[in-house]
């Protein structure tokens, strides 16, 4: 049996001496395993078809529950991204954060749609923004939301706050006073409600803000889902 789908290429691995095993993740079948042949050589046809972040109609095979690549069109290859140190680790975060947040068997629509988005503005625009804004959706569309309200134990506010805590397992900040979790910054509050769409406090959105509310993300991400978010720590360290 074939099937198409519409997918990006969000993970790969050698397997042999010239294949690769591709997690794709797909707007039609979710993510899927698969295997694509002859791929390594320099001159193969669907080597395309297996480069990170590549946008394509993969026609896969399926027998049992095996599919294998066997042709591919590309739609979109984000090549951009490639030039760029940071947007490159910024993509691969996107994409190691979609396979954390995706299971096999389950429909992944708007997981996918939310990846093509983050990767077509990290290709034109600003790839941190980009990241934290994927991010912050992502992790909502899986039940792992974020709360950048009101302290939800005294309900004072938080905006212009000197210390702030954040609850990992709960996903909330609060005032130092109610000392709930993790120690965080007002500027990594301040970003994540611009994230939001909230109104915050445009003097503390410095550039470190960005760099913290990522650090915190990525813990908050490995937390629920036990990711080792390897690239957004590659790209913390060289912000």
């Amino acid at each position: 049996m074939e099937i198409k789908v519409n997918a990006v290429m969000i993970k790969s691995c050698d397997y042999g001496e010239n294949d690769k095993i591709l997690t794709l993740l797909s707007a039609e079948e979710g993510k899927i395993t698969a295997g694509i042949k002859g791929v390594r050589k320099a001159n193969a046809k669907l080597k395309f078809a297996a480069q990170p972040f590549c946008f394509c109609e993969y026609v896969l095979a399926k027998r049992g529950s095996r599919y294998t690549v066997i042709s591919a069109s590309e739609n979109e290859s984000f090549y951009d991204i490639r030039l760029d140190i940071r947007k490159f680790y910024a993509a691969g975060a996107v994409c190691e954060s979609a396979d954390a947040l995706t299971l096999e068997g389950y429909d992944s629509r708007e997981i996918f749609y939310l990846l093509i988005k983050a990767l077509a503005d990290i290709t034109g625009g600003d790839e941190i923004s980009a990241l934290i804004n994927f991010l912050v959706e992502a992790l909502a569309n899986v039940g792992y939301a974020l709360t950048v309200g009101d302290c939800p134990v005294c309900g004072k506010s938080l905006i212009k706050g000197k210390k702030l805590r954040f609850n990992m397992a709960a996903g909330y900040f609060t005032c130092d006073e109610c000392s709930e979790g993790i120690a965080a910054s007002p500027t990594t509050y301040n970003v994540l409600r611009k994230a939001f769409g909230l109104t915050c406090d445009e003097a503390s959105l410095v550039d470190d803000g960005k760099r913290r509310a990522l650090r915190l993300l990525k813990e908050y991400l490995c937390y629920k889902t036990e990711a080792r978010c390897t690239c957004i720590s590659e790209l913390i360290s060289i912000l």
